[in-house]
């Protein structure tokens, strides 16, 4: 019996990875949303972060997971971001380090501008983890769209990323 069990979380666990790995999650359409958010971490997340909010699909966006080295003016220069767009809508967040205080991090600034919609922004790799991680501590009745950016990961980040969101999952059934 044991080993039938076995087997069968072996083969569970094999097709999740299979899904997990070749139905990566695609950007999202123009839908509008009151504010975008991007945790820091991967290329090309900051500059949809950016399309978007040039484009109108949000109205403000925050940085989350910025090195506390990184000035804004810097942010602004390397990003090609103009003044008043800077200094009107782009909020830099200096406290979080990984994927759970991004989290925090975002939900605390979505409960003091007080958004009912966000564009969440992130790796197509990692949105999976970090929307989760996002619904476990949003503000009740915020809703989240995501927005995966396109990317080519590696087999060895698809399965620690595999590992790392069922690792989420799990801690959510059993705290520790």
């Amino acid at each position: 019996m044991l080993r039938r069990l076995s087997s069968l979380a072996m083969i569970v666990w094999a097709l999740g990875f299979v899904w997990f790995a070749i139905a990566l999650p695609l950007p999202a359409g123009a839908e509008k949303t009151d504010v975008v958010v991007v945790p820091t971490g991967g290329e090309g997340r900051i500059d949809r972060g950016l399309t978007a909010l040039r484009r109108g699909w949000a109205g403000r966006m925050l940085v989350s997971g910025v090195s506390r080295e990184v000035k804004p003016a810097e942010f602004a220069a390397h990003y090609k971001v103009e003044p008043a767009l800077m200094a009107c809508c782009v909020t830099l967040g200096f406290e979080s380090v990984d994927t759970r205080s991004n989290a925090q991090e975002i939900a605390g600034w979505l409960a003091a501008t007080r958004a009912r919609s966000v564009r969440l922004v992130t790796t197509d790799w990692h949105i999976r983890r970090a929307a989760y991680e996002l619904g476990r501590v949003t503000p009740a009745g915020v809703t989240v769209v995501e927005d995966a950016v396109p990317s080519k990961p590696s087999f060895r980040i698809l399965f620690l990323e595999y590992h790392k969101l069922l690792a989420a999952r799990l801690s959510s059934l059993w705290p520790f």
